[in-house]
């Protein structure tokens, strides 16, 4: 569609652009021919709602396909299958008339409390970054635009408009800026959304260091920022620092932006520049189709879901259900009325719901075998507790497999964190009384984020993590159980034994405004394996049908500070099925703490029984680095990598060590430097060491040889405070300093 330049309009025109009409549409210029467009959630399905209403899913939105939500998709460690959602969620879009969709959102699972985790992929922000950036590409691929979000350091519900999460910059760099810089860099979506927090006490989208100088300078973001609803508090403030478009619309924001600019406190360059981008944005405009195969949507929720569940234990081969089982008990109201999406502004209105009942007992009538339904327990109080459970018991007795379901009493949801990880007690109790009344027990999970399996895990045979699956789900569960799907899924986060172990658990949700984020890099897994914490499970974990073997693995120096890293796997067993191989790299090397090991690449294969296949693994410069915060970049550091093939975080079942030379940093030195970094400075220490002993005589040198661990004592004092203890010449000093800013600093991240 040609357009005009917008900066050529008058001053008020432009400023209406960089707001919206109303609550989903942004404002049309016609004179300039930037149409209106509609933004609308969600990540995980499309929620178009009717004329005027709230965007936090209390009204009715059109009919369109709740897909398996983030939370779900996360442990599928499959980018082929966060593609394939992200294409069927833009031809929806495309249907129904969205031009620009609310996701993916790729904040990391700083605290298993997080009310909106189940949005989220994972506590890594590589699995996170590679799912979201294959989604991004496959939905841009269909026409309509994707809004990344939440940008940035978004990582809990609770005070979530005014908090500043008060995190270092390292922590920042390592831990919860890579999934978004990964899918700028390699999906270029239309849109990123600001959050609501503060970041170090500045509001994310009024924040200049991380809207223009990081997304865009360093980035080469080109695309629009994006508020959150309702998430702008200075407009102007925000202009100025790179936010483009504040949703919902605001007059009086457009009014002040016209006064600043009139008043020479914003340059009119900075509202050209946003309304150059909206209007650009406002290209992705295209009608409606008004239709989409609801079918095969539905066809394809059900396939993904199956790919995601995490099958946790599986003692004695409990599942899949076999043709020796005739007798199954269904147990758990959520086996008849399924929790399969999350609350708040991604709340979908399916097309259709699967029963997890209704498609266990359709498998079971074609194999012959007959299915006993309990309710066991009622989420809304409905029904005597102890009677339901006694009827759970007896139907479990005469059953040759009980399959229990079982979730948190609250869903999941935008706007609050939880208070705990804990199932309802009288959930645990039922699936204690059952486990003693069935010959085999089978327990599937359906929750938003991680609950606690302590108080039942050692009762039962087997566990199918199923979180929230989406609208087909209860099929994808029915296809598991019985073994016409094979789990693949894999842990995106760790299950812990405590609430009290996680590793944000004295800090979170923070107090008066602030949460610390006292943890650092030490995020899920870094932290349990650093500090050698027992877990339930740990980040990676899943079972399958089949089994699978790592045989062969080689890691080949491509450069200086990249590798590639090839391993075969053989699917031993007897079923096809999926395997998900795992690269991590482990480092003690650098000035800094490294966590034990850390995920660098993976991948999804499928292997029919028997086969073997050789995957290969670039590993670049980034897969080695540690964010230096003194020289302001990613830095390599001399030293031993040794490069892991894990089955799971825990456990390594192959792994080569390489050396990398590393960048050859030599820190310029100041009479406030530590009198260890002279001494430690590979071209000053020597020349200092050797002026310090030509002044001595040979019974001194001889005493000092005896007290070297004095230096010890004296390393972290400024080197202006040593020299009250030794006589150094100021020209001597001087020459050593200027040799220090002359010493080769490292090479460029």
């Amino acid at each position: 569609m040609p357009r005009t330049d917008p900066a050529g309009l008058p001053l008020e025109r432009k400023a209406a652009l960089l707001s919206g009409r109303d609550f989903w549409r942004t404002e049309p210029v016609d004179e300039a021919g930037v149409p209106s467009i509609v933004l609308s959630d969600g990540p995980h399905g499309i929620r178009l709602q009717k004329g005027e209403a709230d965007h936090m899913g209390v009204h009715a939105s059109l009919p369109a396909t709740c897909f398996p939500p983030a939370v779900a998709i996360g442990s599928s460690w499959d980018v082929e299958a966060a593609a394939r959602l992200g294409a069927a969620i833009g031809r929806e879009a495309r249907a129904l008339g969205v031009d620009v969709v609310l996701g993916p959102g790729v904040n990391i699972k700083r605290s298993p409390l997080c009310g909106r985790n189940f949005e989220y992929y994972s506590e890594d922000p590589l699995l996170s970054g590679a799912l979201a950036a294959a989604h991004v590409n496959a939905l841009q691929g269909e026409g309509p635009g994707a809004s990344v979000k939440h940008f940035a350091a978004n990582n809990q519900e609770t005070d979530r408009m005014r908090v500043s999460a008060d995190v270092d910059e390292r922590t920042l760099r390592e831990i919860y800026l890579p999934a978004f810089e990964r899918v700028v860099t390699d999906a270029r979506p239309a849109t990123v959304m600001s959050s609501y927090n503060r970041i170090n006490g500045v509001p994310a989208s009024q924040n200049r260091w991380l809207l223009t100088e990081v997304l865009r300078e360093e980035w080469g973001f080109d695309g629009a920022v994006v508020s959150d609803w309702g998430g702008v508090y200075d407009r102007v403030a925000a202009l100025a620092a790179g936010l483009d478009l504040q949703m919902p619309g605001d007059g009086d924001g457009d009014a002040a932006v016209v006064r600043a600019v009139r008043s020479g406190d914003l340059d009119e360059a900075v509202v050209d520049a946003s309304a150059r981008r909206v209007a650009d944005l406002a290209g992705r405009r295209a009608p409606a189709t008004g239709v989409f195969d609801t079918d095969a949507h539905h066809a394809l929720a059900r396939e993904l879901a199956a790919s995601c569940a995490v099958l946790l234990k599986n003692d004695g081969a409990a599942l899949p259900i076999g043709a020796d089982v005739r007798r199954i008990a269904v147990i758990g109201e959520f086996a008849a009325a399924p929790r399969y999406q999350g609350g708040g502004s991604s709340h979908i209105n399916p097309t259709r719901v699967d029963a997890p009942l209704e498609a266990v007992q359709a498998l079971a009538a074609d194999r012959g075998q007959t299915v006993t339904y309990a309710r066991g327990f009622a989420l809304d109080g409905d029904g005597d507790g102890t009677d339901l459970r006694r009827e759970a018991v007896r139907a479990a007795e005469e059953s040759d497999i009980a399959v229990v379901f079982l979730g948190p009493a609250k869903d999941a949801s935008e706007g609050y964190d939880r208070a705990d990880i804990d199932l309802p007690a009288e959930q645990v109790e039922l699936v204690r009384a059952v486990a003693a009344a069935a010959p085999r027990t089978a327990v599937v999970l359906s929750n938003g984020g991680v609950v606690s399996l302590e108080g039942f895990h050692d009762d039962v045979d087997a566990i199918l993590e199923g979180w929230l699956l989406g609208q087909a789900g209860g099929g994808a569960v029915a296809d598991l159980l019985f073994g016409v799907a094979v789990p693949s899924g894999r842990l995106a986060e760790t299950i812990p034994l405590r609430l009290q172990d996680t590793p944000s658990h004295l800090n979170f949700p923070g107090e008066q405004g602030h949460v610390r984020y006292g943890e650092g890099v030490m995020v899920g897994y870094r932290y349990y394996e650093t500090a050698d914490r027992a877990v339930r499970y740990p980040f990676g974990h899943g079972l399958s049908y089949a089994t699978f073997a790592t045989g062969d693995m080689d890691v080949a120096m491509t450069g200086e500070d990249t590798a590639t890293v090839t391993v075969t796997v053989t699917n031993t067993g007897e079923r096809a099925g999926g395997h998900v191989v795992q690269v991590y790299v482990a480092t003690t090397a650098g000035p800094v703490r490294r966590p034990a090991r850390e995920l660098r690449a993976f991948t999804k294969v499928f292997l029919d029984p028997g086969e073997s296949r050789t995957v290969e693994f670039p590993l670049d410069r980034r897969a080695f680095a540690f964010y230096d915060v003194e020289l302001g970049r990613w830095a390599v550091a001399p030293g031993d990598y040794t490069v892991q093939i894990g089955e799971n975080a825990a456990r390594v079942v192959a792994e080569r060590t390489i050396t990398l030379t590393g960048d050859a940093v030599a820190a310029s030195l100041s009479l406030d430097s530590p009198v260890a970094d002279w001494f430690g400075h590979p071209v000053v220490g020597p020349v200092l060491t050797r002026t310090l002993s030509a002044g001595m005589t040979d019974e001194q040198r001889r005493e000092s040889e005896k007290h070297a661990d004095m230096l010890d004592m004296v390393a972290s004092l400024p080197m202006r405070q040593f020299l009250a203890f030794v006589s150094v010449p100021a020209e001597d000093l001087e020459a050593m300093i200027e040799l220090s800013e002359q010493a080769p600093a490292s090479a460029p991240a």
